[in-house]
């Protein structure tokens, strides 16, 4: 049964509570399941899968996360219209895509209706504003001052890069490239489309983020699948779960790496030069299956969906099974937690955090719906060695839900600013922190 009905008919049976629709008993802990060779359980199925959403409620007056100690937190912007992932100009102004799924004309009858209704108490049901603002911190304090319509008229904008004089976004449906300046607070100029990007009416995973290869000359754009394990066809998972590797001269693209359900935040390895994502693995295995996790990408490698996870695990619910694709399956380099959704990824390249955290990766991890007790909802950073993960995740932020159960914030994409300060997009809490070490000041 496609997982969306699942969820429907769960939600539709009023008269349970929640936290009764599981699919297994509830987890203690999620640790087992962080680090490049976490513990994973038998898979455990169900008609009726765990719903345990975080209704979005929105931070109180004055509220924020809690920082780490050792860090601080403070809030760079407010106000925004679902903030989903952030870019810096090399003039340290700030961008913000202010983004959410397109509409989708299929949402009809009860289906629709309950799963529309999971969105929303998620905090996802928000129109999309399909604009990309700019923030500017004139004076260096470490809160944003002015701000701007950088670019209007987008369909579901999520990834931006900025290449020479060429700027470059990735909506949901292609790749556009803009003319820019440096110094310019706004785009009028008409856009280019570079590429088209797999879409359609279903386009599950609507999310395409984008960065450039360090020459310049490539885009890598992530792609999501088009189910959560192909139950809606293969033929609808065509160029999908995937990286695409785009010529930024002509504009056509091929597979780069695939087998990846959900990637997002590509981001380049500083020690190296690899290419890594985070991945939204794949739900209704149990509480602790399967993993979220970050990898490196290689050229033409397979990470093992739908057929498999970490590695040659099969997942029976797959068919027709493809032993053949399970044999080639990669092992991805570190898991990070079942059902965290991460969606955010980005290295430590600057020198304001202290040296043991040089090169490690800060990770925006947006919160599970399907797992109990709940999962993620917070920034972490994995510390590196040698350019491999080398050690259990620490907490940067936390707090984003509360003791009532109520999501405040949802952490999503994450980038550090000119100052080597991590910025952090919340779309539940419409706001931008920013992070720094406690003994810095907001600004340097």
């Amino acid at each position: 049964m496609h997982s969306h009905l699942r969820l429907a008919l769960c939600l539709g049976a009023l008269a349970l509570p929640l936290a009764a629709c599981n699919e297994q008993a509830p987890s203690g802990s999620a640790d087992q399941t962080y680090g490049p060779s976490p513990q994973l359980p038998s898979p455990q199925t169900s008609w009726i899968p765990t719903v345990n959403i975080a209704a979005a409620k929105g931070w109180p007056e004055g509220g924020k996360p809690t920082a780490a100690n050792g860090m601080a937190v403070n809030a760079f912007a407010s106000g925004l219209e679902h903030p989903r992932t952030v870019y810096v100009l090399p003039n340290g102004d700030v961008l913000v895509a202010e983004s959410n799924a397109p509409p989708k004309p299929d949402g009809g009858g009860i289906k629709g209706f309950f799963f529309k209704w999971a969105l929303s108490r998620a905090g996802a049901g928000v129109p999309s504003a399909n604009r990309i603002t700019l923030l500017r911190d004139a004076d260096g304090d470490g809160t944003a001052e002015t701000r701007s319509i950088f670019l209007s008229g987008l369909n579901s904008p999520f990834g931006m890069v900025l290449v020479g004089d060429d700027f470059y976004v990735a909506n949901t449906d292609a790749i556009m490239k803009f003319p820019y300046h440096a110094g310019d607070t706004r785009i009028t100029a008409p856009g280019e489309k570079l590429a088209d990007l797999p879409a359609g009416t279903l386009n599950h995973h609507w999310t395409k983020d984008l960065t450039a290869s360090p020459d310049g000359s490539k885009l890598y754009a992530t792609v999501g699948s088009n189910s959560n394990i192909g139950e809606n066809g293969i033929e609808a998972e065509k160029d999908r779960a995937a990286v695409l590797e785009v010529d930024r001269a002509s504009g056509t693209w091929r597979v780069f790496g695939s087998g990846l359900r959900n990637p997002n935040g590509p981001a380049w390895n500083p020690h190296t030069g690899e290419l890594w994502v985070v991945v939204n693995e794949r739900d209704e295995l149990g509480n602790d299956l399967v993993p979220d996790y970050m990898t490196s990408v290689k050229d033409g490698a397979f990470y093992g969906w739908p057929y498999s996870y970490f590695g040659d695990r099969v997942d029976t619910r797959v068919e027709p099974r493809r032993p053949d694709m399970v044999a080639k399956a990669m092992a991805p380099d570190y898991a990070l937690g079942a059902h965290t959704a991460a969606l955010g990824l980005a290295f430590n390249t600057g020198d304001l955090f202290p040296q043991a955290m040089a090169g490690g990766a800060f990770i925006g991890q947006h919160g599970s719906w399907n797992r109990k007790p709940r999962a993620g909802y917070k920034v972490i950073f994995v510390p590196f060695e040698g350019g491999k993960p080398s050690g259990k995740p620490q907490d940067v932020l936390t707090g984003f839900v509360s003791d009532d159960g109520e999501a405040r914030g949802r952490p999503v994409g994450v980038r550090l600013d000119k100052q080597g300060a991590l910025l952090v997009a919340d779309d539940v809490g419409n706001t931008i922190w920013r992070v720094t070490p406690s003994m810095t000041s907001a600004a340097r």
